[in-house]
């Protein structure tokens, strides 16, 4: 017997549910509303819970974030990290990493659990060192996501985590006639992850979309 799918308004509707499933934490209800006064544009709450449970799982410890907002996404990592975990976050606006250090401070983040980086991401991910990294987090433009994959591979030690934000770039991704330079480079990402043999990879629709890829 055909299976029969719901109609696309009820998928939105348990996309939206699912989105809202968990309540946020004052902190980032507050970093939310700078990100608004920046024009930043940080994780949905479906994927800043997805990253916490994702962290968690792989009892993080030593973590990677390329594009730091203003610290939506690192404050979910490191909710779900062990309790001396690490995050590097890297971004090339230095008000951005202003905004994330005020959203740590709202969250009483110890200053150590935090290494902020205001500098080149291509430039930066080349210093970091080779398998050492529980997860590595990217969060960028599309342009650079392939570059900083291949960079995430690198530094990923055995069972850590690549996830990849804004993977089906805004629902682009699925539409073979859509021609979009993001939407040809996420598909680039996604040829390269799939083809990997040191990766496990799932494409989850959680936000615009998450990659994730674990390595053997």
């Amino acid at each position: 017997m055909k299976a029969q799918h719901p109609p696309h308004s009820a998928k939105h509707s348990s996309w939206a549910y699912a989105e809202q499933h968990t309540e946020e934490e004052p902190a980032l209800l507050q970093a939310r509303r700078r990100a608004e006064n920046l024009g930043v544009q940080p994780v949905s709450q479906g994927v800043a819970s997805l990253l916490t449970v994702l962290a968690a799982s792989a009892r993080a410890q030593a973590l990677v974030e390329v594009g730091t907002g203003v610290g939506v996404s690192s404050l979910a990592l490191l909710r779900g990290a062990t309790p001396d975990a690490v995050l590097t976050s890297i971004d090339y606006e230095a008000d951005h990493i202003q905004a994330a250090r005020e959203t740590f401070r709202d969250a009483r983040l110890p200053s150590a659990r935090t290494r902020l980086i205001t500098g080149r991401a291509e430039q930066v991910l080349a210093r970091l060192t080779t398998g050492g990294y529980d997860l590595v987090f990217v969060d960028a433009e599309a342009t650079h996501a392939v570059e900083y994959a291949v960079q995430g591979i690198r530094l990923l030690r055995p069972s850590g985590l690549l996830i990849v934000n804004d993977a089906l770039d805004h629902d682009r991704l699925p539409r073979p006639a859509v021609r979009e330079e993001t939407t040809q480079r996420m598909r680039e990402l996604e040829r390269l992850v799939l083809e990997e043999d040191r990766l496990r990879t799932a494409m989850l629709g959680a936000g615009t979309g998450l990659l994730v890829a674990a390595r053997r």
